[in-house]
């Protein structure tokens, strides 16, 4: 049995560091799995981390890929039940392989009626939308989303509606993210119209943003003092500052909640999650075979995307 893995050994842009390696796989560590991974997708989270922006966090070398699902092969006696199941192998190994482990405890089943291709993509946006409408609920308040094409946000901003919002608006870059987000009770705010941002900015009570840079800086100086602007990504690479005290800034980074969840609290979460995600709307998923990451990567980073990038790793 061979793996072919996509590693990287130094930092940098992906399709400069990424290197496809084939290899037969390791020893099983007690209380693992071993997957034979099916469908895991590209992510901002999965590349931020190869051009070394967490580097102080990100042990090298390193298989790229934080999520996916894949069919179980081998498995301690405790969960012997489990082989032959489909699960998201999370917290263990990168995902961006044939073959992944990862510790028998943090793997989630996968519902039967879940298709695969979008349960590989039911841990990064589903959990960090989740967890933000938790610590920051959005009940009778007026939401602003940026980045409103996203696979996060779109959750987030179905999720509001359906946690009680009073509306949600969805700052967007493309054309054609408008009509979907109608679609979603979302209203659309096109981000070239600052006058129609700074407006609806100025009545918000929550916003989740994933741009930073001047975007953020343009809503914070109009959003209400009582107001919450939560932080969860900087997609323009740029910083902002805060020039007022108030309103209140919150940073949120879905690593800072893993460390201290228990087993039992993190398969809890996924149990919210199921539900949800039969009831919501999501992105079509593009797929492409592992050999073709670099295609995978560029359809990633195409403007106005609708589609999200599924990796196959059936050989």
């Amino acid at each position: 049995m061979e793996n072919l893995a996509l590693w990287y050994r130094r930092f940098g842009e992906p399709e400069s560091v990424l290197q496809p390696e084939t290899a037969p796989p390791g020893a099983l560590a007690p209380g693992h799995l071993r997957v034979q991974m099916l469908y895991a997708p590209v992510n901002a989270s999965d590349l931020i981390p190869i051009t070394g922006a967490y580097r102080h966090r990100t042990p090298l070398p390193a298989v790229a890929g934080y999520e996916g699902v894949g069919v179980v092969i081998q498995a301690p006696a405790s969960f012997a039940h489990l082989p032959g199941k489909r699960v998201l192998p999370l917290r263990g190994q990168g995902t961006w392989q044939r073959y992944a482990d990862c510790p028998a405890e943090y793997a989630i089943p996968v519902p039967d009626d879940v298709d695969s291709r979008l349960a590989a993509r039911a841990y990064i946006n589903p959990l960090a939308a989740q967890m933000m409408l938790s610590h920051y609920p959005p009940r009778g308040k007026r939401v602003l989303l940026t980045a409103a094409g996203s696979d996060c946000a779109i959750l987030l901003g179905q999720w509001a509606r359906l946690a009680g919002a009073e509306a949600v608006y969805g700052i967007h870059r493309s054309p054609a993210h408008a009509e979907r987000l109608a679609a979603m009770g979302i209203v659309p705010v096109a981000q070239h119209d600052m006058q129609r941002i700074l407006s609806v900015a100025a009545r918000a009570d929550v916003v989740y943003d994933a741009t930073g840079g001047a975007l953020a800086e343009a809503i914070l100086s109009v959003l209400p003092e009582q107001g919450i602007f939560v932080c969860y990504g900087l997609l323009s690479g740029q910083t902002f500052r805060q020039q007022r005290p108030l309103p209140r800034v919150a940073w949120f980074h879905i690593r800072n909640y893993l460390d201290g969840l228990s087993a039992e609290a993190w398969r809890a979460e996924f149990d919210q999650i199921w539900p949800r995600m039969r009831a919501s709307e999501y992105s079509p998923g593009t797929v492409y075979p592992l050999t073709d990451w670099q295609r995978a990567l560029r359809a990633y980073r195409e403007g106005g995307r609708a589609s999200k990038p599924l990796m196959s790793m059936a050989e």
